[in-house]
């Protein structure tokens, strides 16, 4: 379709025969210090070399390290209808829970080699806010927009029970000890401070419990320590908090006993928000990641000191690619292209999906960057591993399995009498990290296997959700609305929207945006002093589709094209709107009744014209750098 118009060592212990050399080497030097004195000069003698410090080693480092996936290119990547929000993998359970932005969550179990797919569940009726599985692997909750929360039993992979809430969920946390008898679920509100704490169990529909002077923001975060029995949690001031869940809620004594000797303030600080928090499986770390200032740091749990901190903002990112100190050198080209997605982190929706995890000895950590998935020794201070470097999505959130799921059938009573090579292979770990990337719809596998087909590992497991999108919104009410924010690569658009002159193409427009349809597509169309052309999924002008998996009838009215900034379908003729949509910058009459209007941009103007005035590819009316709608906010 185109429109046209971030310790000191003992020295190493030495041999007699050493000692008694280096003595003589001493007696010789005291000699000559003696010959050539008397052509010393007063003065202060230059310091003698200091020693060397020996570099910190991690023992058995290499054993940790074959303990996670080999191939640093994904072996299987697997597919939502829609993008994919949070992966899980529950402890002891082997199971892998995966979530998308629609509202579904799927079932996953870790077979011999690889997953093998359980079940589907449409658990919210729009975005899953947050995800939480118990420490026992048994239990998965999940938080929505809907102001629901819903309780899966991982094991029969079915769901438990619905918690209707009065609020909307911000986020939710298991917070009771492996084998408790009373499971424990902390679920934040995204418009208030306290934190309720519910029966896991569902036997009440109320908190048991609510925590509502704890902190004086939102709770964004929340986190469970089962070694201490301690659960913390961080707002959106930028303040960490330690509590027991259980007694009197309050910081339990096995912690730090003031705050103040703690580096827990390093936030308020920095004034910056920390957007994720992970426990390592020993309880001695924790890890964040936080935002405005894109700083991976590692604590000691028991005493709140930082014990690591990592620097993975912009300005760092680009000073060590323009002076060649990055771990890989981009082409600037490349490296622009990854820049640009950075950029599109700093979206709210996508701040608490960037996490920080451990491996299962809590020596390592992983976590995305602009290079691929980096695994750091928190002991060394080195990078050990990258996974995806190469490839072409950026990693957000992660799961890691380091378990050894059981072959069947592999070993028998003989073969375990003889020297058989299967029974050393069926006794070998099968690690699996899993990954999801920013905009995808699928998630990727990282595993052992090194014999990787570039052509078969994307696996087409769903049909396109706009394929199926007729059926989907027949069964809903139709959504409208009178306003929306294009929030955009290069800032935010504000629209006011006519239902009234165009219900329709509201209607239409509404839904895209609240399913997500358009994010991460691009302004494929720029004509100075005419308008900027976006909407569509394939990014050339050629593709999209309505919401009702057809073409749709223009909406003429009284509204006219007589001023700029007008917001208007864009068509092939008449009657052929589907879901691309332009934004005038100057008057335009002759579009009138040709191209349905459904709004006007009426804050963010400056934005519209730093759009219209893009450098474009030569000969083409298509931007040198992709501007992307990263989502857009309808109401």
């Amino acid at each position: 379709m185109s429109l046209r118009p971030s310790s000191s060592f003992s020295p190493n212990k030495r041999s007699h025969s050493e000692f008694q050399e280096a003595q003589n080497e001493d007696t010789s030097a005291k000699q000559n210090d003696e010959d050539t004195s008397s052509d010393d000069g007063f003065g202060p003698a230059l310091p003698s070399a200091a020693p060397k410090k020996k570099r910190r080693k991690l023992p058995y480092e290499k054993l940790y390290i074959s303990a996670l996936p080999a191939s640093s290119r994904y072996s299987k990547s697997l597919m939502h209808k829609d993008q994919l929000s949070f992966v899980t993998v529950t402890p002891f359970t082997d199971f892998l829970v995966t979530s998308s932005i629609d509202g579904v969550v799927k079932f996953w179990k870790k077979a011999a080699v690889g997953i093998e797919s359980v079940k589907e569940f449409r658990a919210h009726n729009g975005e899953i806010k947050s995800v939480s599985v118990s420490q026992d692997g048994r239990s998965f909750a999940t938080a929505g927009q809907d102001k629901t929360v819903k309780i899966f039993d991982i094991i029969t992979f079915d769901l438990l029970t619905i918690f209707q809430l009065d609020f909307t969920p911000k986020t939710l946390c298991w917070v009771h000890r492996r084998g408790a008898s009373l499971p424990l679920l902390a679920v934040s509100s995204q418009d208030s401070s306290a934190i309720n704490v519910y029966d896991g169990s569902g036997q009440e529909q109320t908190p048991i419990h609510s925590i509502n002077s704890l902190h004086r923001s939102p709770v964004r975060a929340i986190a469970y320590n089962n070694e201490y029995d301690c659960a913390m949690s961080a707002d959106d001031n930028g303040m960490i908090e330690y509590w027991r869940p259980g007694g009197n809620y309050e910081k339990p004594d096995n912690v730090f006993k003031l705050k103040s000797s703690t580096d827990l303030f390093a936030f308020k600080k920095a004034k910056s928000i920390p957007t994720s928090i992970n426990i390592s499986p020993s309880g001695s770390y924790f890890s964040t990641f936080s935002f405005p200032d894109r700083y991976v740091r590692i604590f000691d749990f028991a005493t709140g000191k930082l014990h690591r901190t990592y620097d993975e903002s912009l300005s760092t990112i680009t000073d060590m690619q323009q002076a060649g100190t990055a771990l890989t050198k981009l082409d600037d080209v490349e490296f622009g292209r990854r820049l640009a997605v950075e950029r599109e982190l700093e979206n709210p929706a996508l701040q608490n999906k960037i996490d920080v995890i451990f491996d299962e000895s809590s020596n390592f950590i992983l976590y995305g960057s602009i290079l691929g998935t980096k695994v750091m020794n928190i002991l060394t201070n080195r990078i050990v591993k990258v996974y995806g470097q190469e490839e072409s999505f950026r990693s957000l959130n992660l799961a890691l399995y380091q378990g050894q799921p059981q072959k069947k059938g592999v070993v028998t009573v003989s073969m375990a009498a003889s020297a058989n090579a299967l029974l050393q292979e069926a006794e070998e770990r099968d690690p699996m990290l899993v990954s999801t990337g920013s905009g995808k719809v699928r998630f990727y596998i990282y595993t052992n296997d090194t014999d990787i087909s570039k052509s078969t590992r994307d696996v087409q497991n769903e049909k396109p959700r706009n394929l199926n999108s007729h059926q989907q919104v027949e069964a809903k009410p139709a959504a409208s609305g009178t306003g929306a924010v294009l929030h955009t690569t290069y800032g935010d658009i504000h629209l006011r929207l006519f239902p009234g002159a165009a219900p329709k193409a509201v209607e239409n427009f509404v839904t895209h945006s609240k399913n997500g349809y358009y994010n991460n597509t691009i302004f494929h169309r720029v004509v100075r002093k005419f308008m900027i052309q976006c909407g569509d999924p394939l990014g050339d002008g050629t593709g999209g589709e309505s919401i009702w998996g057809k073409e749709f009838e223009d909406e003429f009215s009284a509204l006219k094209h007589d001023k700029p900034y007008t917001v208007s379908m864009a068509n092939a003729g008449p009657n052929t709107n589907g879901s691309q949509f332009f934004i005038t910058t100057e008057r335009t009459p002759w579009l009138d009744r040709k191209h349905t209007i459904f709004g006007r941009a009426v804050q963010g103007l400056d934005v519209v014209h730093r759009i219209e005035n893009a450098r474009l590819q030569k000969n083409k009316e298509k931007p040198e750098e992709d501007i992307k709608i990263v989502s857009i906010d309808a109401a």
